[in-house]
């Protein structure tokens, strides 16, 4: 066997996958195409898979380490806790793989790298930032963990998600987003270039939506542009089903054969079609070779991007030559991992607003009401790992205080139809729901849950399981809540005649009815014929929680959305609001103790002008996975800092926004970076319980060419009598221009942590070539001769030093990606 464990060796991996290439079969290297690849004994082939979930935590696959949701570990600004959050899931990720290699594959679909341009796309909680180079940035950083550190072998094998212009789960099949050169260039391809360019990522997922009117599979951007930045080559994979699209609902090929010929020829190499079921791809890819539409050159280029993943993956190695193949299954939510998903959640949490409440009294005595839907409960989203266990705000802050009361704040009811309460079944397993009771009792009584846009969830009392509709239309009570890929746990109410509602269930589109048998199925058409309840209230969920805050010295009231509901992959918000029943429990709690304390755990920024206004204090993190409670109990309470900051726009309403399908973000005047409203928080924002002071804003160098490099260096002292983390960031704005330049764009940032009383000089780089704009007449970035302030504050709005640059422009070559300086060193 050719020796490839020398990477001086040159060409050795490649000159071994030639090989392999070469013994192979026509049959077998189309079988290599699918998502789900056939072992090939005689050649020493394992049988591989790409595709194991790995966005924040092992996913789908048992209990593991669950760590803050992507635009969590965005939140955080750091780029290191990012790199060690993707060892410990690359690391998780070889235990399974070791224990069940059939089932968990080392080709991880993970990070998304699609900046987050519009906080209403449902799939927001899966990205970085709305900054593409923060967002390149973390990816590399996340990419680089889940890799490993050596110089070309993979503990596992980083995909890039979605390859092109994808930010709208509304008709994301069929709707094209039209890319200007300049949003291409400038804000969609940076973030895929960077993890690209390090060999940090090397594969990439194509997405489902059109660019510029040509499926995404089919994008000659594959080519030109995705596969340029990668120095080790990159596999593209198909998204799930999408190349059946390009012939099925996109409409631009006459039949799946050229449809899948032509993703081919672009430069898919891994089609996931058709779940494990290989045959299809296999039968289309076999009759396009015998029509002529692709050539057997043209499978040898994608088999050889594929077997040259499982290379660097160490399967064609001899024993012990994988670095990285013996992982113990104890590293799974090993002690380190939860103490890492702890600190994660710690820096995920940005305090918004503080006029002093904020840190609690240290005094163990404290009264404090934990309030809210979100109070005693952890959410799982679609690509979590399963909770190994739950610490919530409630249980966070029990350990903290001795005196801790909680309610969710959510109406208790009881339906009625003429004489017969609708039953639940109390065992553990539910049952079908039944009009049958005479009485009102624990059996008879349901929790409403408001979440948004009018969708609500019933909880059965009696067993505290969800109610769904099942496959035959059936409502039963069997649910841990809201989940699966269509959600059949919510429902809407409609008003029915004399003061009755009408339950609509929105996965089937059908209304509630109670049959003669006394079952209620979800089956009738429309509101005429279907059942009318009365709603008896049994427990006012607003004021049993108000009631809590008037007996407390301080109200939290947790609130924010389900991850599985309104908001999330396949399906869009509709505006940026809190759920009309969180937004009136808030307005309460308030009322009964002005001491209210508004903590937000959403996958996306709300509308929260109210609570700005009113409220002494507000954080909001993402939903932080398993240590989370535990994360804010010791902000809240001062024993650590709130180390977040916001990485996307929070607007005041929905109507400062572009429509969802406007891409070009220089004419819309959409993200931080173009546009000219006032936000209600900033991108870049995030305060602390000490003060910041900047002194002494210095250039390297006051005018510069377009190749050089300046250093901008500014003295940050704690001017405050605690311990404190600032995230010093760097801007620039362009001060004249051809062209529409942003009006603020983040450079470069750094994070430092400060004793009282502290002062350190911090520098940060500033490439002359980075202040590029894409030339459209030219095809190429140019920087123009023009002076550019340099700014620098704690946001993209609070600017505290303001510097001026001379840059003499010319052609910007394409440079390697940067990175901020190591933080740890004063400089």
């Amino acid at each position: 066997m050719t020796n490839s464990t020398d990477p001086g060796s040159g060409n050795a991996l490649g000159d071994r996958v030639d090989q392999l290439l070469g013994q192979l079969t026509l049959t077998e290297k189309i079988g290599l195409l699918h998502q789900h690849q056939a072992a090939v004994p005689r050649l020493g082939l394992r049988s591989f898979r790409t595709g194991t979930e790995a966005l924040h935590g092992v996913a789908w696959l048992g209990p593991a380490t669950v760590f803050p949701q992507a635009v969590g570990l965005g939140s955080s600004w750091n780029p290191e806790l990012l790199r060690a959050v993707g060892t410990a899931v690359g690391e998780e990720v070889r235990a399974l793989h070791h224990v069940d290699p059939e089932r968990v594959g080392l080709n991880v679909w993970a990070p998304v790298v699609n900046p987050l341009r519009d906080p209403r796309w449902g799939r927001n909680e899966e990205g970085f930032a709305e900054d593409p180079w923060l967002t390149g940035h973390l990816a590399t950083a996340y990419a680089r963990g889940l890799r490993g550190d050596h110089p070309w072998r993979l503990r596992t094998a980083p995909t890039l998600k979605h390859f092109l212009g994808y930010n709208n789960e509304t008709d994301r099949a069929t709707t094209s987003s039209d890319l200007p050169p300049r949003v291409l260039h400038e804000y969609e391809l940076p973030a895929f270039r960077a993890p690209l360019a390090a060999d940090a990522a090397v594969a990439v997922m194509a997405s489902y939506n059109l660019v510029n009117g040509v499926p995404a599979h089919l994008s000659p951007l594959i080519a030109d542009e995705l596969r340029r930045y990668a120095p080790g080559g990159v596999m593209v994979v198909g998204d799930a089903g999408a190349v059946t699209n390009i012939a099925g609902v996109q409409g631009h090929l006459p039949d799946h054969v050229r449809g899948f010929a032509a993703a081919l020829r672009a430069g898919i190499d891994s089609f996931t079609e058709d779940g494990e079921d290989s045959a299809p791809t296999v039968g289309r890819l076999t009759e396009a070779l015998r029509r002529e539409l692709v050539t057997e050159a043209d499978v040898d280029t994608a088999v050889r991007r594929v077997l040259t993943v499982r290379a660097r993956l160490g399967e064609l190695d001899p024993p012990g030559g994988d670095p990285y193949a013996e992982v113990s299954p104890g590293v799974v939510n090993c002690p380190p991992h939860r103490t890492l998903a702890r600190e994660a959640a710690r820096q995920s949490i940005v305090l918004l607003r503080n006029d002093g409440l904020l840190p609690l009294a240290p005094d163990p005595g404290l009264r404090v009401a934990v309030l809210g839907p979100l109070a005693d409960t952890l959410y799982e989203d679609w690509y979590s790992g399963t909770l190994p266990y739950a610490v919530t705000a409630y249980g966070g802050l029990t350990e903290r205080y001795a005196d801790v009361t909680t309610h969710e704040g959510v109406d208790r009811i009881a339906l009625r139809v003429g004489d017969r309460y609708v039953r639940c079944a109390g065992t553990p397993g539910g049952a079908v729901l039944a009009a049958d009771a005479t009485d009102a009792t624990d059996e008879t009584h349901l929790d409403v849950f408001d979440w948004g846009a009018d969708l609500l969830a019933l909880r059965a009392v009696a067993n505290g399981r969800h109610v769904r509709a099942d496959e035959e239309g059936l409502l039963v009570n069997d649910r841990p809540g809201p989940g699966e890929w269509v959600v059949r746990e919510t429902f809407r109410c409609r008003p029915g005649p004399a003061g009755t509602v009408l339950l609509h269930h929105v996965a089937t589109d059908r209304y509630v009815t109670v049959g003669p048998d006394g079952l209620l199925r979800a089956d009738a058409v429309d509101a005429t014929t279907a059942t009318a309840f009365r709603v008896e209230l049994v427990v006012d969920g607003v004021g049993a929680a108000a009631a809590r805050a008037a007996a407390a010295d301080v109200a939290v009231v947790v609130l924010g959305n389900h991850p599985m509901v309104n908001g999330r992959e396949t399906e869009d918000r509709a505006d940026l609001a809190l759920p009309t029943g969180q937004q009136r429990l808030l307005e309460a709690v308030h009322a009964a103790n002005p001491r209210t304390v508004l903590v937000l755990s959403s996958s996306y920024p709300y509308a929260v002008g109210w609570a700005d206004a009113h409220l002494p204090a507000v954080l909001w993190s993402a939903h932080g996975g398993q240590e989370y409670g535990a994360a804010l109990a010791s902000v809240l309470a001062g024993d650590a800092e709130p180390g977040g900051r916001l990485p996307q726009t929070w607007y005041r309403d929905a109507a400062e926004l572009p429509d969802l399908f406007d891409y070009d973000v220089i004419e819309a005047d959409a993200t931080y970076l173009y546009h000219r409203g006032d936000p209600l928080y900033p991108f870049g924002h995030g305060l602390g319980y000490t003060r910041f002071d900047y002194a002494d804003l210095q250039l390297s160098a006051a005018s510069v060419t377009a190749d050089k490099e300046v250093v901008v260096s500014v003295t940050v002292t704690n001017g405050g009598d605690r311990p404190g983390e600032e995230v010093v960031q760097l801007y620039t704005r362009q001060r004249r221009s051809r062209v529409k330049q942003p009006l603020r764009q983040l450079r470069d940032f750094a994070r430092v942590t400060l004793a009282p009383g502290e002062r350190r000089v911090v520098a940060l780089r500033l490439r002359v070539a980075d202040l590029a704009y894409w030339d459209e007449s030219q095809g190429r970035p140019v920087v123009e001769d023009a002076r550019h302030s340099v700014l620098v504050g704690r946001s993209s709005r609070d600017i505290r030093l303001v510097g001026v640059l001379a840059v003499a422009g010319g052609a910007a070559e394409r440079l390697p990606e940067r990175e901020p300086l190591d933080v740890g060193a004063t400089r």
